[in-house]
């Protein structure tokens, strides 16, 4: 069953072990019984935001690596079908970049909850009466 929208914030939360937010903690529980769903641009945003970490020694390139390769084994789908008729205006609305708007037109458009560390994409959310995991 999907579950929710799950961004990459939520999982370089739990993977940055410095961090561990308890949001991102929740919501990868909940993939013991549920399947997420995320944008495909999933795939290079959590791979930035590793190598990121990386350059500034919070996470060594082994650790990267493991992540990776724990995320592969997570109940996650990966979705091409963007409605491009509602992502720039969403983004426009809510002053999101085109990445976020993504994670919120795919919240959307499925009628599912949304999974965020992003205080911006939250407050967006909210206002579009996406429900959070909290």
């Amino acid at each position: 069953m999907t579950g929710f929208v799950i961004d990459a914030s939520i999982l370089a939360g739990f993977a940055l072990a410095d961090e561990r937010p308890s949001r991102a903690v929740a919501a990868i529980e909940r993939l013991r019984s549920e399947t997420a769903l995320a944008p495909s641009l999933l795939f290079f945003e959590i791979r930035n935001v590793l190598l990121v970490s990386e350059r500034r020694h919070r996470i060594p390139p082994t650790g990267t690596e493991e992540f990776l390769r724990i995320m592969a084994r997570l109940p996650i789908t990966i979705d091409f079908d963007c409605d491009e008729r509602r992502l720039m205006p969403l983004a426009r609305k809510h002053r999101l970049t085109a990445y976020d708007a993504a994670y919120l037109e795919l919240a959307l458009r499925e009628g599912v909850a949304l999974a965020t560390l992003d205080a911006e994409l939250e407050r967006a959310a909210r206002a579009e009466r996406v429900a959070l995991i909290e």
